[in-house]
């Protein structure tokens, strides 16, 4: 559950930037957005992968 708290805090992190963005009009907060989305993206990779081993390794323990 690690993984999944890393994942709520960083999209709540963008929080301020997508509301300086998209309710002020800060165009530099739009940047900071996008850099934080391709993070996400990343991030989210990771897990996709993680979830995969971890499906894996249980399938080989069940069989093994």
């Amino acid at each position: 559950m690690d993984k999944y708290q890393q994942l709520v805090e960083f999209v709540q992190s963008l929080e301020t930037d997508f509301h300086k963005f998209y309710v002020k009009g800060q165009a530099a907060a739009g940047t900071r957005v996008r850099k934080g989305l391709s993070e996400l993206r990343k991030m989210c990779q990771d897990i996709r992968k993680d979830i995969q081993d971890v499906k894996a390794q249980r399938k080989a323990e069940k069989q093994g």
